[in-house]
């Protein structure tokens, strides 16, 4: 029987849920707004924002079937690891979580995922931040580890297209930092809040600008394939 709905779930972090900012003004609404207008599937799109703040991929995958899956979503945007990269001071200088389970943590979110009926993913890498140096550690910055943590990513993508697994990447990482490096440009300051790591209401508009085209622009080419 044919469903009478896409759901599209968003399934992230305090960068996917808009943490400190009103809700009518994060990209993840706006997202929901703009797939309302595509009728290229016959039935309308519903959106469901899964984001948790503060969440790691570990904990992600604890609730990911109670808060995804086991509602049958059609697509999914993945959005961690600016929690994963994080050091805690009293974590012994150890990440929240280590570069090799965020990148098998990424892997088997994709891969539950797929094997619930997900037709496609959408895997996000994340924004620089101003969070800078740790107080408690000098091993690495935040920036630094952040940054880390989005090259992880990139190569999980790379490994899981090339084993076949239907996941596009957006670099949103890049795609600040071009953006950045135009002439008159908005600076960082402006596109993040005080704290120097959730976005603005100028972030979110630079995460709407940006991301929400590419979405579309697979979603549309997904239902042309099909209807071949």
């Amino acid at each position: 029987m044919k469903s009478n709905s896409v759901k599209f779930y968003l399934f992230g972090d305090s960068i996917c849920f808009g943490q400190l900012v009103n809700a009518y003004k994060t990209w993840a609404s706006n997202l929901a707004v703009d797939l309302g207008k595509v009728d290229d599937y016959g039935v309308p799109f519903v959106v469901q924002n899964a984001g948790v703040n503060g969440d790691t991929t570990r904990q992600a995958l604890q609730r990911m079937h109670y808060d995804v899956t086991s509602h049958g979503p059609d697509f999914m945007m993945i959005q961690f690891g600016m929690n994963d990269c994080n050091y805690w001071a009293d974590d012994k200088n150890l990440p929240r979580v280590s570069p090799n389970s965020f990148v098998a943590n990424l892997e088997e979110i994709v891969e539950r995922a797929v094997a619930f009926g997900v037709r496609h993913c959408f895997l996000n890498t994340n924004h620089p931040s101003l969070k800078g140096d740790f107080s408690h550690y000098s091993g690495i910055t935040y920036d630094d580890s952040n940054a880390r943590y989005n090259q992880l990513i990139r190569d999980a993508h790379e490994r899981m297209t090339a084993s076949g697994n239907p996941v596009t990447l957006i670099d949103m990482e890049k795609i600040w930092l071009d953006q950045l490096d135009q002439p008159a440009a908005t600076k960082l300051e402006s596109l993040l809040l005080e704290d120097g790591i959730h976005l603005s209401e100028e972030g979110h508009a630079l995460y709407t600008n940006n991301l929400i085209p590419k979405v579309i622009e697979k979603l549309i080419e997904i239902s042309e394939l099909e209807a071949d």
